[in-house]
């Protein structure tokens, strides 16, 4: 469990890293994971943004560990300077070691 508003972050690795980001607010149905996609392609990060049934998104994004720190401050902005769709209220990350086989940034 969390608490609404707290970020998990810790990265303290060199080379490729790994960040599980739920994305809680208005952010389905209103072309989000489209706009993810699109900012963790510009990035050269691989992954999937994917709807879960209780209205939040699941960003699961690995590369580069300063392109993913830009790309999760992205995710993170109040207020969003980038034209992102919908709203986000907060956003709980989790950060890991890349998994082989990712290939590509899909929406799920």
């Amino acid at each position: 469990m969390y608490n609404r508003g707290e970020r998990v972050v810790q990265m303290d690795r060199e080379g490729p890293a790994r960040a599980v980001v739920w994305v809680h607010g208005r952010v389905q149905g209103v072309g989000f994971r489209w706009w993810v996609r699109a900012r963790a392609l510009e990035r050269g990060l691989v992954g999937h943004a994917r709807n879960a049934p209780d209205g939040r998104v699941e960003v699961v994004a690995q590369g580069d560990p300063d392109q993913l720190r830009e790309f999760v401050a992205l995710l993170e902005e109040k207020p969003s300077q980038h034209l992102r769709p919908g709203e986000v209220e907060v956003c709980v990350t989790a950060w890991g070691a890349p998994r082989d086989g990712v290939m590509g940034f899909v929406e799920k």
